[in-house]
């Protein structure tokens, strides 16, 4: 079995991060290990607040460690990082084990349209983006790489893919979903070479509570079971798109969506 290190944060209502990861995995038959870079809590008293709290740098490097050098993996994937140091970390340690490394750039809580830190989004843009095998932005995340405007079309959405595959990441892929067409979830990929747009019908729903997260899981798992980057996309949107057809509601505040449907 395949194995992937995931270094990202823990979703205590369990819908995106390592939660999200582990779930996917399960699902497509890879095994996934973890190491916590943040544990971000949402708060009921405040309307579900995000509260973030970071892990000791050693604490996550000790993980590392366990999972580096006492066991091994075929593919390592990134999702949020709280600081510098540990968005640096990462890159080093995709240089010093030369790994594959599916970048998820994470830099808000969904949700939110500002950066949790600015300087996360520099130290992503020069340090870490430019070792990626393949990086998966939002329309958010996409305009702080490229250094544009927020994101509003498919053809701005091509030339910031440009702008991140000239940073060095080897593929690129946006995820618009439905916020650039009324009709349509659009997502592009760019290799460097040609670009390739993936569409499907919209899902009515407000349960996508870790759709992100999980669209790009499954990028990573079907990466590491050897799919070139163009087919993992199309597997993983065709995955993706199952888990938000049968999301479900958690609370009055979020709705999940629903990995288990690929199953179903």
């Amino acid at each position: 079995m395949k194995k992937i290190f995931v270094l990202a944060g823990s979703d205590t209502s369990g819908g995106a991060g390592i939660q999200a990861d582990l779930k996917a995995y399960q699902e497509i038959g890879v095994y996934g290990m973890t190491a916590l870079t943040t544990i971000v809590a949402q708060n009921p008293e405040k309307d579900w607040a995000h509260e973030v709290y970071p892990m000791e740098t050693s604490t996550v490097k000790a993980q590392v460690k366990t999972i580096l050098d006492g066991v091994g993996v075929d593919l390592m994937k990134t999702g949020m990082l709280p600081t510098e140091e540990i968005i640096h970390f990462a890159a080093d340690t995709i240089e010093k084990y030369d790994l594959k490394a599916v970048v998820d750039p994470v830099l808000a809580c969904k949700g939110q349209d500002e950066p949790l830190h600015p300087e996360n989004a520099k130290a992503l843009r020069e340090v870490l983006v430019p070792k990626a095998y393949i990086t998966t932005p939002n329309l958010f995340e996409a305009s702080q790489l490229a250094e544009m405007p927020l994101i509003s079309s498919v053809e701005e959405m091509k030339e910031a893919a440009k702008r991140i595959h000239d940073l060095g990441a080897k593929h690129v892929i946006v995820k618009g979903g439905p916020d650039v067409d009324e009709q349509r979830a659009i997502d592009v990929y760019y290799d460097g070479e040609e670009f390739v747009t993936f569409e499907n019908d919209i899902v009515k729903t407000n349960y996508t509570h870790g759709a992100g997260c999980t669209f790009a899981s499954a990028i990573a798992a079907y990466t590491a079971q050897g799919k070139d980057p163009n087919e993992a996309m199309k597997l993983a949107k065709k995955f993706i798109s199952k888990a938000i057809q049968q999301g479900f509601e958690l609370n009055q505040y979020v709705g999940s969506v629903n990995a288990y449907a690929n199953r179903v």
